[in-house]
């Protein structure tokens, strides 16, 4: 006889607990960076290419860390697997704070990146069998998940101006900034035990002493998928050159620190909000409507700073690009609960991870690349625009799938 379902209010705690797993895998350890990039390619002399390539390395740590986890899953559970990886991804960020040569630092963020692939991918499926637990608010609960990006987000964007303020007249002051993420790394860590401990206590309580087996992505529909994937492929690639230069073009433009820290905060509780503004559409939609749909909209977010610095244009940007990004992520892991049998959701979030963490190897260099050029950052959110809107038009076309039993 199976468990009783646990209350709603301890659903909604526990994925709120749990989205603190987002804000440390990519909220702090990915998005950060942008904040830090101005002054790191200052003090550093760094063109944009190698600016961009950081991220680069992040994205390639990402893929890799998102092709290792299914198979870590199924040696332990996906609570151990999240802990560890908050855990490592908090002493790489430390460590990103003693080097200043460009190859060292490139290896830590290549290293970060692997850590918070594990991070995000784990609590992604512990995300989506909460949500098998109160079907009807499925979409609320993966979207307070996902949400918990923005906290990351916001956090970053109080703290590391006020760091880098205190550090300045020290010797490679945004150092500082690096152990100071780290450290809120290791307090969100602290949290995670709770809703990793609870959810490893209900599959126990499920499944016995062995962990509920993941089937291999060599079973997955692939053709079937191919659409939506396509689709979150050029979500990775367009997506990423706004969040990893949308600060420096800010700074471009004449924009004050004081401004730049409401944009980025704003931004983060944006992504907090978009739990609510979209879980009916992750409810409803079954096949690549909800990616199409938010893919363009993100799309209208990445160009509008590029076409004009007007302070209210901008504010919209960052509001509406917010509001939106994450929960395109949850879009996906909607898609593979509502198509896949419970067996292989975690292949398929891992799918879509991995050909996610491809876009995100793509976008940081190649924007970054045509920023150097006379086009400027400007021309780069064109080109991010440009993918997220091939991305959109794919996944439209992507049908829902005929669901095993």
């Amino acid at each position: 006889m199976s468990p009783p379902a646990p209350p709603l209010s301890r659903l909604l705690w526990l994925a709120l607990a749990l989205s603190l797993g987002a804000a440390v895998s990519l909220g702090i350890t990915r998005f950060a960076y942008a904040l830090l990039l101005p002054v790191m390619r200052e003090d550093l002399a760094w063109s944009y290419t190698l600016a961009g390539a950081m991220n680069t390395a992040n994205a390639l740590g990402y893929l890799l860390g998102a092709i290792a986890t299914p198979w870590l899953m199924r040696r332990w559970s996906a609570s151990t697997v999240l802990l560890t990886g908050s855990a490592l991804a908090s002493v790489f960020m430390a460590a990103s704070g003693f080097f200043t040569d460009a190859v060292p630092l490139l290896l830590q963020r290549l290293l970060a990146g692997a850590a918070s692939a594990l991070v995000f991918v784990s609590g992604g499926l512990m995300a989506a069998r909460l949500g098998a637990q109160s079907p009807q608010r499925a979409g609320l609960l993966l979207g307070l998940y996902y949400g918990g990006t923005g906290w990351g987000i916001a956090a970053s964007a109080l703290g590391v101006p006020l760091v880098l303020q205190a550090a300045q007249g020290v010797a490679h002051g945004w150092a500082w900034a690096w152990w100071g993420l780290a450290a809120l790394c290791l307090a969100a860590t602290a949290v995670l035990w709770w809703p990793a401990n609870a959810l490893r206590k209900q599959e126990l309580m499920a499944h016995g002493a062995s962990h509920p087996q993941a089937d291999s992505p060599q079973n997955l529909p692939w053709r079937a998928m191919a659409l939506a994937l396509a689709g979150y492929t050029l979500f990775g690639v367009g997506y990423i050159g706004y969040m990893t230069f949308v600060i420096a073009l800010l700074r471009e433009q004449g924009v004050s620190a004081g401004a730049v820290t409401l944009f980025y905060t704003l931004l983060g509780l944006a992504v907090v909000g978009s739990a609510r503004l979209w879980a009916g559409l992750l409810d409803r939609a079954q096949g690549g409507g909800a990616l199409a749909l938010l893919n363009a909209l993100l799309g209208v977010a990445t160009v509008l700073p590029a076409l004009t610095g007007a302070w209210p244009v901008v504010l919209a940007s960052g509001l509406l690009f917010g509001a939106v990004f994450l929960s395109l992520v949850a879009s996906t892991t909607a898609f593979v609960r509502h198509n896949l049998p419970p067996a292989q959701w975690a292949a398929g979030i891992s799918a879509f991870t991995i050909l996610f963490a491809f876009g995100q190897i793509v976008g940081p260099t190649v924007v970054g690349w045509i920023a150097d050029g006379p086009g400027g950052l400007a021309q780069g959110l064109r080109y991010s625009a440009g993918a997220l809107w091939l991305g959109a038009l794919l996944a439209w076309r992507q049908r829902p799938l005929a669901r095993a039993a």
